[in-house]
């Protein structure tokens, strides 16, 4: 184990054109894992654990190897084959829960509590293998070709809300989201110095609809080895628009009927062509390319607005709704003046017992329908966010994300 170091002695890595700002008061503690993978606890404002914790004494098989992506020649686009993930956990019991904190009856991936942890992947998509600083982004290749392969560099973590076994991001209390808030700035700063990362995406897949294989409250977060389909359409757009397509867009809608709710920092809104039943996307006011450019006051409000929202989403309807919540940061090296930051929290649930599922022009075309007028899922979603803030006592209506 490597011995947790104070809170101010970690080194903090930044991103190439941001300083990284850091919450003090939310303790890190970074610890090697038994074969080797780096993880870290975040520990909540005022928490009562310990600044030591136990070692990883488990004995693993060594790390898989890195796997291979391969490039499909008809788009361009990148495939990783992890033939590793075939092997991780599927909806295990409460008591063999493998993010949980270990117990001599289950040898978890943490050995002791906590309030946050992230770790590295063990079954990873991307990784354990970086790649070299000046290798570039494989997708820019101009040339088309057959049976294109490269190492599937990168890094893979997943993010544990919470020691407990179930539960929800929606269910935590404020100062555990903030704590969250400040391990995805903290994460993204640090894997974007990693050489050759080239976009970095923390993400939540919620609810077994959607695929999660473990109850347990977590999301992940990829560092890939090139820039992103959905980012180069964006960077697309962009260029044909011009540079102030994020401004723009965000002052359209806020003068329009979609809004959710604003405040001093954050506007969420549901987009003027959602795709989905549910759609939400989240915006700061002033540009930021990435969660680690956040001040410490935009990040106090986004941790109660994304409470919020969350809140807001499972308030639809009498039972939990499922749904990926995505985080959209702008590439590692360029065009960081150009694409915003955006949460985008999606769901496929149209109604109480029925779901939206992909079908042939969706999934084989790329050509979406929308089941719902974004007009009506707005008015849907402000109605269920004023009965998720009456019944959540936990945030004052004087609280930063509270609506303007």
């Amino acid at each position: 184990m490597t011995t947790p170091p104070a809170a101010d002695e970690h080194p903090r890595p930044a991103t190439s054109d941001t300083p990284t700002v850091r919450e003090a008061r939310i303790r890190r503690h970074g610890h090697t894992m038994a074969d080797g993978r780096e993880l870290i606890y975040f520990d909540d404002i005022g928490s009562t654990l310990p600044v030591e914790r136990a070692a990883d004494t488990r004995i693993l098989d060594p790390r898989p190897d890195t796997a291979t992506m391969r490039r499909d020649a008809l788009t361009g686009e990148w495939v990783s084959i992890a033939a590793a993930r075939q092997n991780r956990a599927f909806l295990p019991p409460a008591d063999r829960d493998p993010l949980a904190p270990a117990s001599p009856t289950n040898p978890s991936e943490v050995p002791d509590a906590y309030d946050v942890v992230v770790f590295e992947n063990r079954s990873p998509s991307f990784g354990p293998a970086t790649g070299d600083a000046r290798g570039g982004d494989p997708t820019e290749s101009a040339s088309v070709g057959l049976e294109r392969t490269r190492p599937a560099e990168g890094r893979c973590e997943v993010v544990c809300f919470s020691p407990e076994t179930a539960g929800s991001f929606a269910e935590l209390s404020p100062v555990r989201a903030r704590t969250v808030i400040e391990a995805w700035a903290d994460r993204t700063a640090a894997l974007s110095a990693l050489p050759g990362v080239r976009q970095v995406f923390p993400f939540e897949n919620r609810g077994e609809a959607i695929g999660v294989t473990l109850h347990h409250p977590h999301g992940q977060i990829y560092a890939y080895p090139y820039i992103t389909p959905r980012t180069r359409q964006l960077i697309g757009s962009v260029r044909e628009y011009g540079p102030g397509l994020a401004a723009d867009l965000l002052a359209s809608e806020q003068a329009g009927p979609r809004m959710i709710l604003r405040g001093e920092h954050w506007s969420a809104f549901v987009p003027f062509a959602a795709r989905w039943p549910l759609e939400i996307h989240l915006m700061p006011h002033r540009h930021l390319p990435d969660l680690a450019a956040t001040t410490l006051a935009e990040r106090d409000e986004l941790a109660i607005t994304y409470l919020r929202l969350l809140r807001a989403v499972d308030a639809v309807y009498d039972t939990p709704t499922p749904y990926i919540s995505a985080w959209h940061q702008a590439p590692v090296h360029e065009h960081r003046d150009d694409i915003r930051l955006t949460l985008q929290i999606t769901s496929p649930r149209r109604a109480a017992e029925r779901f939206k599922f992909l079908a042939g022009s969706e999934a084989a075309m790329g050509a979406w329908i929308g089941d719902v007028p974004p007009e009506t899922a707005a008015d849907t979603l402000r109605a269920a966010l004023a009965r998720a803030d009456a019944e959540h006592t936990d945030i004052p209506p004087t609280s930063p994300g509270s609506p303007q």
